[in-house]
């Protein structure tokens, strides 16, 4: 069984977004999305069920991305792919998951996984965007992935409790992030990352135009950036043992009680 996972480099720390750009700044240090590390768990989890296979990575970012891509190899994955491009910075979903479709479409894997979502965008969709693109089955929010018969079943996590779906492969599943607890990579693991393939891509490589990318090949713009407006005046108390009473004190001041 061959499974890809996509994966995404995001900025380690305090998100700032550059009033230049627009964008979210990526100028410093960066990881491995948190949720995809979920996706890659189970990614290896099936692989190990199966007793054969190959889990491959598929990320676009910058070059330094290649360093999330390593600690996601040194969990266990066989080997991964990037397309780094700087006529790509700057997509948005739309133009991350032609990338994504293009490169997932060589592929040609039984499965694909994603994590829920990105830790710096928390859009939650991309998974959907590259599974039309594909024209494949998805399945959002999985909490249990089993397979069986060329098929795959999937418990799917809802508001109201779960629902279990049936699906035939190739599929895309996004994964929720209460599916699993991801590994720890071992000290062999973070040796053997080294050795193990990483092919870097542009996009002519991948046959991607520049122009459906990067901000032109964007179909979201940010207009403009503005401080959130105040929220009025509000009064801080301090809780020295009485700020039950001083609670009540300003809600009848208020004429709420």
């Amino acid at each position: 069984m061959k499974i890809a996972v996509c994966v995404k480099h995001v900025p380690e720390g305090a998100k700032r977004i550059d009033p230049e750009t627009k964008r979210l700044d990526r100028s410093g240090e960066g990881a491995l999305n948190p949720f995809d590390a979920h996706a890659v768990e189970e990614a290896l989890r099936l692989k190990a069920d199966t007793g054969e296979g190959e889990v491959v990575l598929v990320s676009l970012g910058p070059a330094k991305a290649q360093d999330a891509l390593r600690k996601a190899l040194a969990m266990g994955a066989d080997r991964a792919v990037l397309v780094t491009d700087d006529a790509a910075s700057g997509s948005d979903l739309v133009a991350t998951s032609r990338v994504l479709a293009q490169v997932l479409a060589r592929q040609n894997a039984d499965l694909v996984l994603f994590g829920q979502q990105g830790n710096d965008s928390d859009g939650a969709v991309l998974w959907a965007a590259v599974a039309d693109r594909l024209r494949l089955p998805m399945v959002s929010q999985a909490a249990e992935v089993t397979r069986a018969d060329g098929s795959l079943r999937v418990k799917r996590q809802t508001e109201f409790g779960y629902d279990v779906i049936e699906a035939p492969l190739p599929a895309v599943v996004g994964v929720s992030d209460a599916i699993n607890e991801p590994r720890y990579p071992s000290l062999k693991g973070i040796m053997g990352a080294k050795s193990k393939p990483q092919e870097t891509l542009s996009l002519q490589d991948v046959d991607v135009s520049a122009d459906t990318v990067g901000e032109s090949g964007s179909k979201t713009e940010v207009l403009e950036l503005k401080t959130p407006p105040s929220r009025g005046a509000s009064r801080k108390i301090e809780d020295d043992g009485n700020a039950a009473q001083a609670i009540v004190d300003f809600l009848t001041e208020k004429r709420l009680i």
